[in-house]
């Protein structure tokens, strides 16, 4: 390797560094920037701000487990029953404004189960009695201009009035209603099933309908009074889809045609099947967790990766003295970069999710210590310094690798079958390995290259 290179690698290193490190914690480089600001009156921009996003067990929140009811429903159309529940209570659980909501399908057995997470929550009861009913599909009509134009006025005189005022004036209830559509008789009960398909001749997704002996006559109806007019599809109150109806359907089966993409038109197939189904759902377990316990959670977790990390870098010092005082500065790169892409990507950091990054941390320092080993032997051999290091790399290697790979592995494993949790602890794990391997291998490497052909490379105590 050349010096060119060599230096060339070791600025990228250090660019690599005060970006991830300032990007994972930018708060003294922006007190700094404020100070030069104030100093000599510049307007300095701000490093980007970006804040991690942290899981229910260290922001607080509520955890609630719900099990749906499948009794009446076809074993192949659960899978899609439960998909299309998913994504209504998802809209539901977004009304009440909670940042990063999770909600997904859990199967045990023979159970069929809803996991809502919500994060720092504030009316526990009112987004329980939300959550807990079922999924409402309706259609309603365009209404009549007249209709419209009351409702609108009826909204404007309402604005900025208390609800005490409010209820003084006559017909508020009308302000409530939607001014653009009206209700019907056809709801989600008439809807035997929805599907995807595709048109013949454009090739175009669409979405088919089809609706049962009852629901055909009223559809009928609707499409004879309404051609060439808009017929409005909700779900719990919330536009799903506004087709124009071209003309008269007699046959209860129509087409929802649009410019959709594949995966559109899945999602309102599925939601159209939600609503229709009944899906009753009964919560049989909530877990709140206060801001305050997740504070002290996080606290502790840092204060413990804190801890790790400073024995780490005074045994590495202690056995390795120089080489020990280039690992602990990878190990600073690796903590940069890795904290970085937990923001990047991101990442919803919990307590397992910390202790897959801390543990990652150690087999950092494995790979390290295996290098150092390596390179100690050599240069009792008697190998030159710019030997030991490549033979240390070389010989370190496969050992380096093997048990990165099979830690890899058993993370996807993990992955691919835990639960959130333990996919949250895979997750930090794996993406540690990925780091600590390019800090081992490259950052390392690089730091120690550049010593070669100086005077401390020939003081053999400095290298352990």
């Amino acid at each position: 390797m050349t010096r060119q290179l060599l230096h060339f690698n070791l600025l990228l290193i250090l660019v690599l560094a005060f970006f991830s490190l300032n990007f994972s914690y930018p708060n003294f480089l922006n007190q700094g920037i404020d100070f030069l600001n104030s100093k000599f009156s510049l307007n300095l921009p701000h490093f980007w701000q970006i804040p991690f996003k942290l899981g229910l067990d260290l922001q607080g929140g509520t955890h609630l487990v719900y099990e749906a009811d499948l009794s009446k429903i076809k074993q192949s159309e659960q899978g899609e029953a439960m998909s299309g529940l998913r994504d209504v209570l998802e809209r539901r659980v977004n009304v009440f404004g909670v940042k990063e909501p999770l909600v997904k399908v859990q199967q045990i057995g023979g159970h069929h189960r809803l996991i809502i997470e919500l994060p720092g929550v504030k009316s526990v009861a009112e987004a329980i009695k939300m959550i807990g009913k079922t999924p409402y599909l309706e259609f309603r009509q365009e209404r009549p201009k007249e209709g419209t134009d009351k409702i609108l006025a009826k909204q404007k005189e309402i604005q900025g009035k208390s609800i005490e005022e409010i209820k003084k004036i006559e017909d508020y209830q009308l302000a409530l209603e939607d001014p653009y559509f009206e209700p019907t008789n056809l709801t989600g009960r008439y809807l035997k099933h929805a599907r995807v398909d595709f048109d013949q001749t454009t090739f175009e997704p669409e979405v088919l309908l089809e609706f049962n002996a009852e629901g055909t006559k009223i559809f009928k109806e609707l499409t004879r009074k309404n051609i060439n007019k808009k017929l409005a599809i909700y779900i719990d109150n919330v536009l799903i889809s506004a087709p124009v109806v071209r003309e008269e359907i007699p046959s209860g089966k129509a087409q929802i045609t649009g410019s959709f993409t594949v995966k559109e038109a899945q999602a309102l197939a599925r939601n159209l099947n939600a609503g229709a189904l009944p899906l009753p759902i009964k919560l049989i377990s909530q877990k709140t967790i206060g801001p305050t316990l997740g504070k002290i959670s996080l606290e502790k977790s840092l204060k413990a990766a804190a801890i790790g990390f400073l024995g780490i870098a005074l045994f590495m010092v202690g056995f390795y003295r120089l080489s020990g005082v280039l690992a602990v500065f990878a190990l600073s790169i690796y903590a940069g970069i890795l904290l970085s892409l937990f923001k990047l990507i991101p990442v919803t950091l919990t307590l397992a999710g910390i202790g897959g990054a801390i543990l990652s941390v150690g087999m950092a320092v494995d790979a390290n210590v295996l290098i150092f080993e390596r390179m100690k032997e050599e240069m009792k051999k008697g190998e030159s310094f710019y030997r030991a290091v490549l033979e240390g790399f070389r010989r370190a290697w496969p050992s380096i690798r093997d048990s990165n790979m099979t830690t890899l592995i058993v993370a996807l494993i993990m992955f691919s079958f835990g639960t959130s949790f333990v996919k949250g602890f895979a997750l930090t794990l794996s993406l540690g390995i990925l780091v600590s391997m390019f800090s081992a291998i490259f950052v390392t490497k690089t730091f120690l290259m550049n010593f070669q052909g100086t005077k401390l490379e020939k003081i053999k105590w400095l290298w352990g």
